[in-house]
């Protein structure tokens, strides 16, 4: 009888333990990226092209000036931080001869060419163009010839964002030359 009661005791303390752990596990929470906002990195992107290579975590804050260039302002970027951490970043710099431009460095990754501005490329994280660009009086160095314009990604939840990228480029390329005026 002894043997029974104890039995029966220690069965319901398992079960009472079962039922309490399963009561206080949270079910697992999904990672997602945080939500960018309307508009960021100068409004030269689409949010919902850019949305799905951003990496998971929970805060986002954005490190991005005016788009204005000068004759002593030649650099302009737009990061975009998750948890503290890059995730998305645009480069545009204004150069005054095409054999200033040099992507050398990426050879390594095997980049494809893609038909944006006078050379695009794209590799797994990232891509670069040029164009053409003499800015008109008063919105650029005045010795500059080319703006070449970057986008390099970090942490992206695609293995290779190869096929997004080129779209990407082609809408910072549209907005750089709008927004300069490339004479």
């Amino acid at each position: 009888m002894r043997r029974t009661v104890t039995t029966r005791a220690t069965l319901a303390l398992s079960l009472t333990l079962a039922a309490l752990a399963a009561g206080c596990s949270e079910p697992e929470a999904t990672e997602t990226a945080p939500k960018l906002p309307q508009q960021f990195c100068w409004n030269a992107f689409d949010r919902d092209n850019v949305q799905p290579l951003l990496p998971n975590g929970e805060e986002i804050k954005q490190e991005a000036g005016e788009f204005q260039f000068s004759e002593r302002v030649r650099y302009k970027s737009c990061t975009l931080y998750v948890d503290g951490n890059y995730g998305f970043r645009a480069f545009a710099t204004f150069e005054d001869e095409e054999g200033s431009i040099d992507w050398s460095s990426w050879d390594a990754l095997g980049p494809d060419k893609v038909p944006v501005g006078r050379k695009g490329i794209a590799w797994n994280t990232g891509a670069a163009t040029y164009v053409a660009c003499k800015p008109v009086t008063g919105t650029g160095p005045s010795s500059a010839e080319f703006m070449e314009l970057r986008i390099h990604l970090s942490g992206a939840r695609g293995q290779n964002e190869r096929k997004t990228l080129p779209g990407l480029l082609k809408q910072f390329t549209a907005f750089a030359q709008k927004e300069l005026k490339c004479a």
